[in-house]
């Protein structure tokens, strides 16, 4: 039966369209019914040592009212207590899960999509994300009908109660990661905060901090989350960093658990940049674990070489922050990231935090009392060509003939100069997405036609 269940849960929970299958009221209910049967059930003792308890806090999207009801419905109906936080950065759930002594946590959110789509992201009692196996045994349970039976009634039944100083406690913990004796006295910053979870967080900690705060996108009505602003629309934040002379800029996705930077000449910093900046810093100061960047298949290639100066190595992992989570965790690492904005200091969190992130670069900008623009100037970006085919069917690469033979004679060529290649199928539409690498931009052209043009000719719609 499990072989050919339903499938609700994707690379980062479950999501979709708010109020469309699986973002349903419905299927929100029966979430929180199996989720809250596994978490009672991988510690029979609760970490309060009461009853079990299971946080869940929001970005601040329309439909987060009807999915957070809907969900905390299904825990409480197998008498398990909630403990509401409101909206609040995904990070910040993850801490306040840990801080609370809670069994999980949940956040509702769909991250940089539009206000539209939502969904349902757990976290273990540790604060980190959940492995496959526990999301498999959620999953099991929502569609196989296994605790139907189970109904605890009278005083079994759990409790909601709203916490009020969830928000106070992420504050304070994020300033815990900037170091004491310094302040951001001097320094004007301008914040975008995507009408999201961190309309209220970020400039809090960064003006006690002692920041000049300049901020927009702070006012949320429920529809207007990553619309024209945050980090998916960081020219309005560069424009912003211009007119304002402005020393940084900062803007967050919708549950800011990412980041992109401005620098004080308009010029975007993304999560590359973010990832070169620290950590040749760490390295420094000798405090890179393992003298190892993690970052993704999807960051510049210019990165090894930074890195492999000044004594690191990089290790790479396939697309998506749990995967750069899961890296870090199996071999000890303590810093990575992707180009997105997501990036993980463990000494910090557990999962991706943007606040925490711009802190980390204050903090070296403050120290090494240089500004962002001359900090980024510490690696030279490759030349990168990414190039869209739509295709009519995703046959295997190696069933298309001359196609494998072009891709090992280009990474052949590319790889002698710090250059890559990639090539894959989309997961979301029907293309296939080729991305070179290397210091030559026009060979990077050169190969980007003959592979294309082989897989055009067989394949393209």
């Amino acid at each position: 039966m499990m072989s050919n269940r339903k499938k609700i849960f994707g690379t980062d929970g479950v999501r979709g369209t708010a109020n469309i299958e699986p973002v349903t009221a419905e299927t929100a209910l029966k979430l929180g019914r199996a989720a809250a049967h596994v978490f009672k059930n991988l510690q029979t003792q609760s970490r309060g040592h009461g009853r079990h308890r299971i946080v869940i806090g929001k970005d601040t999207r329309l439909s987060g009212y009807m999915l957070e009801n809907a969900i905390s419905s299904g825990i409480l109906s197998m008498g398990v207590d909630v403990l509401f936080i409101g909206p609040l950065p995904t990070p910040g759930v993850a801490y306040v899960t840990r801080s609370l002594r809670a069994d999980a946590g949940i956040v509702i959110t769909a991250s940089h999509n539009p206000y539209a789509d939502n969904g349902i992201k757990f976290f273990r009692a540790d604060g980190y994300k959940l492995d496959d196996k526990i999301e498999a045994e959620i999953e099991g349970l929502v569609f196989s009908g296994e605790i139907e039976n189970i109904r605890p009634t009278a005083g079994e039944i759990g409790k909601a109660v709203r916490i009020d100083d969830a928000l106070g406690r992420y504050i304070e913990f994020v300033k815990t990661s900037f170091p004491k004796n310094l302040t951001l006295e001097g320094l004007r910053i301008i914040v975008d905060c995507a009408h999201g979870a961190a309309y209220k967080s970020t400039p809090c900690v960064l003006r006690e901090l002692g920041a000049d705060v300049v901020v927009f996108g702070n006012q949320p009505d429920g529809k207007n989350i990553n619309e024209n602003c945050g980090s998916m629309f960081p020219e309005n934040l560069c424009r912003k960093v211009v007119e304002h002379q402005a020393h940084l800029g900062i803007a967050h996705d919708g549950d800011a658990d990412r980041v992109l930077l401005c620098d004080e000449r308009g010029r975007l910093i993304d999560g590359d940049d973010i990832m070169a900046i620290a950590a040749l810093d760490m390295l420094a100061q000798n405090t890179l674990a393992g003298k190892t960047l993690v970052a993704t298949v999807m960051s510049n290639a210019g990165l090894e070489p930074a890195i492999q100066s000044a004594g690191g190595k990089i290790v790479r992992t396939a697309v998506g922050d749990k995967n750069v989570i899961d890296e870090m965790l199996r071999n000890g690492f303590r810093f990575g990231g992707e180009q997105s904005g997501h990036l993980i200091f463990r000494d910090f969190g557990t999962t991706g935090d943007g606040l925490v992130a711009a802190l980390q670069i204050l903090r070296i900008m403050k120290t090494q009392k240089q500004p962002l623009s001359k900090l980024a100037k510490c690696w030279t970006r490759f030349p990168q060509l990414v190039t869209n085919v739509r295709v009519r069917e995703k046959k295997p690469f190696e069933q298309l003939d001359g196609v494998t033979k072009l891709l090992a004679d280009a990474e052949k060529e590319l790889k002698s100069g710090g250059g890559r290649v990639l090539l894959r199928y989309s997961g979301t539409e029907p293309k296939v997405r080729l991305l070179l690498e290397g210091r030559d931009a026009k060979n990077l052209e050169k190969w980007s036609k003959k592979i294309c043009g082989a897989i055009q000719k067989q394949i393209g719609a």
